[in-house]
């Protein structure tokens, strides 16, 4: 069929009166952004919605006035967080008003200039240049990046409309920087990306490993639970830095900065040695033991030490807490995730649960704790690690099922993901990718060997970049940018780390031509020519019956969860809930209680390799680790929302700055608060140096927050999940003279 001008077709969806969209916006009800107002509150009265920050999905309850939201307090009967918050989520309604809110549709100029334009003109645009790249070099050649902070409807909505409609055969989520590990360890272990726990587990256990993880800064709630554990636990963290969660622990382990491999597999060495596994467990509900014991008897604690940098005491004490106390739960964040071996070490950490029968029961379990709002939610949802659904891409009757449930041609699904984050760089690189659209993510912060990923995306024919802000840094490449709503100006469901969906709803007005992802993806399609393949993609509400629907039969199926009252006055639910189940109110439910996995055979699988050195070797002139991570609990990510508010930025590190052991500093003639140059093979940033004991001699630390830390990293990937490793790379530091 011959398709009518794109002008003519975005047109139909304009109505210039007072500068307006109408029609589009009258589609269905509820507040999703321009020339509408919340949907209908009871003024001056109350309603509850879910965090849009970190994983741990609290719930905060929106005080009303007139129908907008003007304070928020922590709900009170809330399973997740029980009447607490942290600093970011009492100050998150603070980053809507800020004074860069993106609230018009930028387009470059002839000048080099983001100026002002109407929706009609940006859509024109958007479709034009894109079209233009496809025609000229193949559909591939345009690309979408996504994130974890969309609700699951928005994040089907993108996926969907970026493959299925716009014929865009790439597409990742920035998910891919945290969970890409943990997805691809559960998958080959578990059969399915399947979180086993739920939060009462910290509560319940009495040996608790925390491994490259800071719950106290990163998931202070979480933390908070651990404090009501009443068992007497012991705490271990397996850490290079002596983090908060470290001081607060029973008991440091301090290894060397990439050696958990060696260290775990020399845990299970003495667990093996001793006997000390539940052989029935084993030999009832996995598969490979036997194997994996042979794997391990090369790494006694005696052979492993010296390269962990801890004494074999010390591994041998810890593989007999493990067997020593009843319940014993291993929890990891993006210490391990962000490695270059990140999947076998979740793996080895599995291993010790599996041969320790420490799954299923309270108190136990192998759990990764998620980082974004709705990271979990972009790992079963978003079109890019998996099919729509939790669903395998080379599975054909996945594909048929994706196709009659959305009511598109399955000729459209392609039979695999499509390439991933890094490999869409280099796509770029290599000039295959001239197109690339980048949704609610910050990138040129953000992404590994920052100035690399810089210059890159400076190389594109056309950067679309859709987002709530005007001043990231990614916005400041972009030839397009198209202003979003965000968290508390939308509807939508979030799922957190324990697999539990929250609601999120909004509370205020989006300002100006801000529209919610949702309506953008809308005209986005109507634009494209493809409206008619979303033409029951009405609601958000509308769509989550479709994606309970497409998880009907999987390991997460959600088809007896109810519409979004129900879910709200549930208190959240983990999945699965197939149809016909009952959940009580507020239940804390953990997977394999009955020992069956998702795997074919029922069995979890023991997943071993033999551990590589990192990608850079640490040596002169740059003798110095950099670690890096969160650096306090009231900044998050690239701080593009955190920095809004005065009150987190007084909570806050007041100068970004590298910690540095005060031996290493010594020797340096470096003091306090000195001027430092940190450099890497790719590039110098100047900052203040913080002594302390926290950080190993030979190492240092910087903020993820901060800009200039991906100037230093490096980008070295995990082989299996192309999750960049954050946390290694060779760096020299010298005292320079104060700038200015």
């Amino acid at each position: 069929m011959r398709r009518r001008p794109i002008r003519q077709r975005v047109g139909d969806l304009w109505h210039a009166r007072d500068g307006k969209l109408t029609q589009l916006l009258e589609r269905a009800p509820g507040g999703f952004g321009l020339g509408q107002v919340p949907r209908a509150r009871v003024p001056d009265s109350t309603t509850t919605l879910v965090c849009g920050y970190c994983s741990t999905g609290c719930a905060l309850t929106a005080h009303l006035r007139s129908g907008s939201a003007v304070n928020l307090t922590p709900t009170v009967d809330y399973t997740v967080n029980r009447g607490m918050a942290c600093p970011k989520g009492w100050e998150a309604l603070t980053p809507l008003g800020a004074p860069d809110r993106a609230t018009m549709p930028l387009l470059r100029n002839a000048s080099g200039v983001l100026e002002e334009v109407r929706w009609p003109t940006a859509l024109d645009r958007l479709v034009r240049r894109f079209r233009a790249i496809q025609d000229a070099h193949g559909p591939a050649s345009v690309a979408f990046i996504g994130t974890g902070q969309l609700p699951i409807e928005e994040l089907a909505f993108l996926g969907t409309l970026a493959k299925f409609g716009m014929g865009m055969v790439h597409g990742d989520a920035n998910t891919r920087q945290c969970m890409a590990t943990a997805v691809t360890a559960y998958k080959e272990t578990f059969g399915f990306d399947a979180p086993p726990y739920t939060y009462a587990d910290l509560e319940e256990s009495d040996l608790l490993v925390f491994v490259g993880a800071n719950p106290c800064i990163a998931h202070p709630i979480l933390w908070e639970r651990v404090v009501r554990n009443q068992r007497q636990p012991e705490i271990v963290v397996v850490d290079p830095r002596r983090t908060e969660t470290a001081q607060a622990a029973t008991r440091h382990v301090a290894i060397r900065p990439q050696s958990d491999l060696d260290f775990f597999y020399a845990v299970a060495h003495v667990l093996c040695r001793e006997g000390w596994i539940d052989r029935d467990f084993i030999a009832a509900h996995t598969t490979g033991y036997g194997a994996f014991a042979a794997h391990v008897a090369a790494f006694t604690p005696a052979a492993v030490a010296d390269r962990c940098g801890v004494s074999a005491d010390a591994i041998e004490q810890l593989a007999h807490l493990v067997h020593t106390r009843e319940r014993v739960s291993f929890w990891w964040t993006m210490g391990v995730n962000q490695s270059h071996q990140g999947v076998r070490t979740a793996q080895a950490l599995i291993a010790l649960a599996l041969m320790t029968g420490n799954i299923g029961k309270p108190g136990t379990g192998a759990n990764s704790i998620t980082g974004q709002c709705n990271a979990m939610g972009s790992r079963l949802f978003s079109n890019t690690t998996s099919l729509i659904g939790g669903h395998a891409w080379d599975d054909p009757a996945a594909r048929a099922k994706v196709a009659r449930v959305l009511g598109v041609d399955d000729a459209r699904i392609q039979a695999k993901p499509g390439l991933a984050y890094d490999q869409i760089f280099a796509a770029i690189a290599r000039g295959d990718i001239r197109g690339l659209w980048i949704v609610g993510t910050n990138p040129a912060h953000s992404w590994i060997n920052q100035r690399d990923a810089r210059e890159l995306l400076a190389r594109l024919d056309f950067l679309v970049v859709q987002d709530m802000y005007t001043s990231t840094d990614t916005v400041k490449l972009a030839h397009l940018v198209l202003p979003a709503a965000g968290w508390g100006e939308k509807d939508g469901v979030f799922i957190n780390s324990e697999r539990r969906l929250g609601v999120i709803k909004q509370v205020r007005r989006a300002p100006a031509q801000a529209l919610s992802d949702f309506r953008i993806f809308q005209l986005v399609a109507d634009a494209w020519g493809c409206g008619e393949l979303f033409a029951r993609w009405r609601s958000p509400e509308a769509v989550f019956g479709m994606l309970k629907e497409l998880t009907r039969g999987q390991p997460c199926d959600l088809t007896g969860v109810g519409g979004y009252q129900d879910l709200d006055g549930d208190g959240g639910v983990q999945w699965p809930v197939p149809a016909g189940t009952y959940v009580e109110r507020g239940a804390e439910r953990r997977l394999f209680a009955d020992g069956r996995f998702f795997t074919p055979d029922g069995r979890a699988r023991f997943v071993f390799e033999a551990p590589r050195p990192p990608a850079e070797t640490v040596r002169a002139p740059f003798p110095f680790t950099l670690l890096t991570g969160r650096g306090s609990a009231s900044q998050w990510h690239t701080e593009t929302r955190t920095a809004k508010s005065e009150v987190l930025r007084r909570l806050a590190p007041a100068a970004e700055h590298v910690e540095l052991n005060p031996d290493d500093a010594a020797r340096l003639g470096i003091g306090p608060t000195d001027w430092v140059r940190v450099s890497s093979r790719r590039g110098s940033v100047e900052l203040r140096a913080f002594l302390t004991r926290a950080v190993p001699r030979g190492s240092v630390f910087a903020a993820m927050h901060t800009v200039k830390t991906n100037v230093l990293t490096f980008a070295a990937f995990d082989h299996y999940s192309r999750q960049p490793a954050y946390k290694h790379c060779a760096v020299a530091v010298e005292k320079i003279d104060p700038p200015g």
